[in-house]
């Protein structure tokens, strides 16, 4: 009888551990990014079947469905990402279309896990607190203290260091523009505001943020002299 128990529970565990869900909003890549490198080291190509997911390991096979027309399509892991506040999941152009949301901008949507991969695809993921990092990750710091000026756009606020880090890195590359970090504390938790550019007027940052909200929608406008 405990034979018995024991393995229903083992099996119980099994199935649970594939069948992650979640849900929550859904996003698509711009098309600014196509050819560019993700996190895992392949390019981003718009035609192929992929995501960004912050914590998932890559090679990871997820279905997605679209609650709002039951729409689904299957992908593949192979970036990190969203780097805004309820959304769960990135999706390729092509997947997006699938999921009949591309007018939409973003989808109320559910992610199950399933099939969790080889483990062959990148190098063995660390979980650290909710966030995941790759073992061999560098990054190259020339930090300082300084007093900006202008205008920048705020891309949003992290806890995490690790996050900040790779989505810094990753603007930096992508948009070619000086990345500012400002320290908070609210309610003695220390924060961290990311900022892109710093712009003589608010016009060039109005410019820039417009350019910007494709990927990151609720971006906004920061004076850096009533920080």
């Amino acid at each position: 009888m405990y034979r018995t128990l024991y393995l229903l529970l083992l099996l119980v565990i099994g199935t649970s551990a594939l069948a992650q869900v979640q849900t929550g909003k859904a996003s698509f890549y711009a098309d600014k990014f196509e050819g560019k490198p993700t996190a895992s080291g392949e390019k981003y190509r718009h035609n192929k079947l992929t995501a960004a997911h912050k914590t998932l390991p890559f090679g990871t096979k997820v279905k997605v469905t679209n609650l709002s027309n039951d729409q689904s399509v299957e992908v593949v892991i192979n970036d990190r990402g969203p780097y805004v506040d309820g959304r769960i999941i990135d999706l390729s152009k092509s997947a997006a279309e699938k999921l009949g949301f591309i007018n939409q901008g973003l989808a109320e949507v559910k992610v199950e896990v399933i099939d969790p991969g080889d483990g062959k695809k990148s190098d063995p993921i660390k979980p650290i607190g909710q966030v995941s990092v790759d073992e061999k990750e560098f990054y190259n710091f020339e930090v300082g203290r300084l007093k900006p000026s202008g205008f920048g756009v705020q891309i949003g606020t992290y806890q995490e260091l690790v996050n900040l880090v790779r989505l810094a890195d990753n603007l930096k590359s992508s948009y070619q523009k000086k990345v500012t970090v400002q320290v908070k504390i609210i309610n003695g938790i220390k924060y961290y505001a990311l900022i892109l550019g710093q712009f003589p007027n608010r016009i060039k940052a109005e410019h820039f943020k417009a350019e910007l909200q494709q990927k990151f929608p609720d971006a906004f406008i920061v004076e850096f002299s009533r920080l």
